[in-house]
């Protein structure tokens, strides 16, 4: 039959599958999510997003660097297993079997390439909302001192970074990073100019940083007022780590700064009137109820 001597071959493709079995259930193993011991809810830290889209996308490359190999040698091996079974010898066949291998190569090597560059942004989105996270931590102070700090709050579509209760506001922190260019004499170009609804970095202009840190401000504002019946101070805060900031014009309603000496920043800002007790404590209570675990006095 000579049906037979295609079907035959796929034996010789078992131990690739079975080995492909095996990988994607060691997937799991790449999953670094940790849950409370007191009360079974995930552990939240700062950059808790980043830290997770960063464990998916180790999980991808583990993924990608297991499974391609094997995908690339499938039609090798069955190859080998045609040239086995059959009785006459089709050169063409064989090429074309050797065109596969070199495609599914080239597709593994492009999808490997992506992973990498993935994970070096997400590493360095991580090392900055860690950076601003410590400088956040600076708030903890004794009872004297009610600061508040909230990481990965969930807004209705998006992600706020940080929000800080002070004893006179609310601070909205959003965190953006960029990597500094490299001039042709091999200087880091790091400084950034704040326009009116743009940031002008070395060699390009960006909007959506400015545009989602006032999103974030105005969906505090608002959220705030729901839960309060009351208007309170809400301030927005764009925080570029690593680079040196120009205003060139400066803003009311967003602060655009590059994260150091943000502790001190917030711990200096003082409105007309504080924050009551009352409103204080239900703005924490509000916090806690989507999910959040602070970092508080």
């Amino acid at each position: 039959m000579a049906w037979l001597d295609y079907v035959l071959p796929l034996f010789f493709l078992f131990p690739l599958a079975a080995a492909a079995v095996v990988v994607v259930a060691l997937r799991s193993l790449h999953d670094a999510r940790v849950r409370s011991p007191f009360d079974a809810q995930p552990m939240c830290e700062a950059g808790q997003g980043l830290r997770d889209r960063l464990d998916r996308a180790f999980a991808t490359l583990f993924l990608n660097a297991s499974l391609g190999p094997l995908l690339t040698l499938a039609p090798l091996l069955y190859g080998m297993g045609r040239m086995l079974f059959s009785e006459q010898q089709n050169w063409l066949e064989w090429a074309l079997y050797g065109a596969l291998c070199t495609l599914l190569a080239l597709l593994v090597s492009l999808r490997l390439i992506r992973d990498h560059q993935r994970i070096s942004r997400l590493k360095l989105g991580l090392a900055c909302e860690l950076a601003i996270g410590q400088e956040l931590e600076r708030l903890i102070r004794p009872e004297a001192h009610p600061y508040y700090v909230f990481h990965d709050v969930p807004a209705d579509t998006f992600i706020i970074d940080h929000i800080a209760i002070t004893p006179y506001a609310i601070f909205v922190i959003e965190v953006r990073a960029r990597t500094p260019a490299m001039a042709p004499n091999g200087e880091i170009e790091d400084t950034v100019v704040v326009e009116h609804e743009r940031l002008r970095f070395p060699g390009w202009k960006e909007r959506k940083p400015q545009r989602k840190a006032r999103q974030a401000t105005s969906w505090v504002r608002a959220w705030a007022c729901r839960e309060l019946g009351q208007q309170v101070p809400v301030k927005g805060i764009l925080a570029l780590p690593g680079w040196k900031v120009v205003h060139e014009v400066q803003h009311s309603d967003l602060e655009v700064v590059d994260g150091v000496g943000l502790a001190d920043q917030l711990n200096h800002f003082h409105s007309a009137t504080p924050l009551s007790t009352e409103v204080h404590d239900r703005l924490i209570t509000a916090l806690r109820k989507r999910g959040q675990r602070p970092c508080r006095s």
